[in-house]
């Protein structure tokens, strides 16, 4: 067994992400998560293996302590700590934005009332693009999760955790070759199968370089590269780029018969202007706060409009 602890830059709340449904896979309960950790799939250089992560509850001095039922090298540990890393925001220093946007009249109060939220993202962007991919369109959030599982159940690598088994997001070279037809008996669509295996030859064809773009990229060029991959369309591209172990991101205009979409028209709306005849210079000035920090800043909305989503429900 191996057991090390992870630092994240503060303030970080992880528990607050506990409350956040699409963060979560189909096999997380986080109503357990408190207490029997968060368990999932790493994908290291060479291999895959499982973990668990448990947070120390302290947002100030944020740490969350890793243990798996294998005893790994230092490498190992260091590869492993760079996706935990990704999954969990730990590297986003946020500091300077809470300083920077504190009075800010839509963002300020949610800042406040989430202190410390940082985004959780999947192991790789390759899984966040999958993951996207096979829920896209899919109203019940269970059902698309679920699907999500088979694909990895059918394609992934088994591992054992407790006697049972978790199976890993597919690998590119493990889904580059399946049928979609076969994929279309797991629930996604025929042309979702075909876009996840196109993404998959198009990596291994080294068509795509998933590393640089998800560090690397500058968020226009991630943006209008990840635009051209079939199956991920603007609003798609816009979500993935949030993402990213990174906290800028940029809304593009996608103005279609005369009405504003994706992210840019909620802004808008959230700043009470009128998404369809704003302009660039007046949707700058609504987000000036938010520069350098965007990927952040549209986080505390999404969380604010799922956690007033449940409030309604109940």
């Amino acid at each position: 067994m191996s057991s090390w602890t992870l630092k994240s830059i503060p303030p970080h709340d992880w528990f607050i992400c506990l409350d956040i449904d699409p963060y979560f896979d189909h096999e997380h309960d986080p109503v357990e998560i408190v207490e029997k950790g968060y368990t999932r799939t790493i994908p290291l250089e060479e291999r895959d293996i499982v973990a668990t992560m448990f947070f120390n509850g302290d947002p100030e001095n944020p740490e969350f302590h890793i243990q798996t039922e294998e005893d790994f090298s230092k490498s190992e540990i260091h590869q492993a700590n760079k996706v935990f890393a990704r999954i969990l925001g730990a590297d986003l220093d946020l500091r300077p934005f809470y300083d920077q946007a504190v009075k800010d009249p839509v963002l300020g109060p949610r800042m406040t009332e989430f202190y410390g939220l940082k985004r959780m993202s999947r192991a790789t962007l390759l899984e966040d693009i999958m993951n996207r991919i096979i829920q896209m369109r899919l109203s019940h959030k269970p059902t698309a999760k679920k699907m999500a599982f088979k694909v990895r159940e059918r394609y992934g690598t088994h591992l054992m955790h407790n006697g049972k088994t978790l199976p890993t997001w597919p690998r590119p070279f493990q889904i580059a070759r399946a049928d979609p037809a076969q994929i279309r008996k797991l629930g996604p669509t025929r042309r979702k199968g075909e876009f996840i295996t196109g993404l998959a030859q198009d990596i291994l064809a080294g068509e795509l370089d998933m590393e640089w773009l998800d560090q690397h990229a500058d968020p226009a060029v991630f943006y209008e590269t990840i635009s051209r991959v079939r199956g991920i369309g603007p609003t798609s591209a816009q979500d993935l780029m949030l993402f990213r172990p990174r906290t800028d991101a940029v809304f593009p205009s996608n103005i279609q018969k005369g009405k504003e979409k994706g992210l840019r028209r909620w802004i808008i709306l959230s700043y009470g202007g009128d998404p369809d005849r704003t302009t660039e210079a007046e949707f700058k000035e609504m987000i000036k706060n938010w520069k350098g920090f965007e990927a952040a800043g549209i986080e505390f909305l999404f969380v604010n409009y799922i956690i007033e989503s449940k409030k309604d429900r109940d």
